[in-house]
């Protein structure tokens, strides 16, 4: 049934396996990051069999499908208050950046006789999540207090929304931290982790400090490349997932709209090029579904000029008569369409 994305877990596996030895040269661990394929467990799998450490993911739903997997399982976005008692019993750690909810779990671990991971997040400058440099002592000292909690380590998120580069600076600065809380408590932090697969570069240039152990990689592992200035990571591969959609239309059609433009579906006014005549084709998928912007067609010949909610659709003029009605049509994505694919219930996945 189309449209479907085939995800090759051998493909994410060997990923997964590289990088993690890549990782393993500097003495790093890596959690695989599961959100944007909403936690399917074959992959997870696969992650985890490839030398992943750990799984986390973003919403309590996908740890309830991994119960079999035997792997610490990581909440990544903070912990809802609402939500405490699910975390203590889906959850082995969590990041943190709240100590009021950091108390509501330690009462939650409470009654149900747990020990309860977190790693608590400090911003560094890309005000996403995290507690400020200043609190850090506060924060250590009443979780340091806590009798079901236990300081797993310190975390830091950068790029996702700021844009903020990791680099020797910032990660050199969540370094000194770590060393500081380790001398001034007496503890060994067990993770100091240093970010997202924006940081892969600093492994590469050898520009990475020597006390971050842990990095949490998604985008690397399920589409090859990192996340700094998006560069594919050699020996990769970058086809994991691959979707598919149908060709339920296929005329030759003026490039131009006739009559009077206005806003389409989704209230933006289309700027149109004329190019004469062209082969256009319509596949059965559109912006409910994926976001077009994200997706490059195999077939290098094809361009995708736009979609609607249900439609999208191409310009294959370049192909002459290599495509029918009913023939199938590939796509390469980038994180945004993956995570839309992904979630949407009326694209079919199929794990080979």
């Amino acid at each position: 049934m189309y449209p479907r994305l085939v995800i090759d877990r051998q493909k994410i596996k060997e990923n997964t396996a590289l990088l993690a030895e890549k990782a393993a040269r500097m003495h790093i661990d890596l959690y695989t990051v599961s959100k944007v394929y909403c936690g399917i467990p074959a992959i997870v799998q696969a992650s985890i069999d490839g030398g992943a450490k750990a799984v986390a993911d973003s919403r309590l739903e996908n740890f309830e499908k991994m119960g079999a997997i035997n792997c610490d399982k990581v909440l990544l976005r903070l912990p809802m208050q609402s939500e405490v008692d699910r975390v203590i019993a889906l959850c082995d750690i969590s990041l943190n950046s709240e100590i009021e909810t950091i108390k509501m779990l330690n009462q939650a671990a409470g009654k149900m006789s747990k020990k309860h991971r977190v790693i608590l997040m400090i911003d560094l400058g890309d005000l996403r999540e995290g507690i400020l440099k200043s609190d850090v002592d506060e924060t250590v000292k009443a979780i340091m207090g806590m009798e079901h909690i236990v300081l797993e380590g310190i975390g830091v998120n950068l790029t996702c929304y700021g844009g903020v580069i990791p680099g020797p600076e910032n990660l050199g600065e969540l370094a000194s931290i770590a060393e500081k809380i380790e001398r001034e408590y007496g503890i060994a932090l067990n993770v100091v982790s240093g970010g997202n697969s924006s940081s892969l570069s600093l492994i590469d240039n050898g520009k990475m400090p020597t006390k971050i152990n842990n990095l949490r990689l998604g985008e690397a592992i399920v589409l090859g490349r990192e996340t700094a200035y998006g560069n594919t990571i050699i020996g990769a591969h970058e086809d994991a997932f691959v979707l598919e959609a149908e060709i339920i239309e296929l005329k030759m059609k003026d490039s131009m709209p006739t009559g009077e433009i206005g806003v389409d579906a989704f209230g933006n006014k289309p700027n149109f090029v004329d190019k004469g005549k062209m082969l256009r084709a319509i596949a059965a998928i559109g912006r409910q579904d994926i976001n077009p912007e994200g997706l490059t067609p195999l077939d290098e010949r094809i361009e995708i000029i736009g979609a609607s909610s249900d439609h999208m659709i191409m310009d294959l003029t370049k192909t002459g008569s290599s495509y029918q009605v009913g023939q199938i049509v590939q796509f390469r994505l980038d994180y945004g369409a993956m995570l839309k694919a992904c979630t949407s219930e009326y694209i079919h996945k199929i794990i080979i």
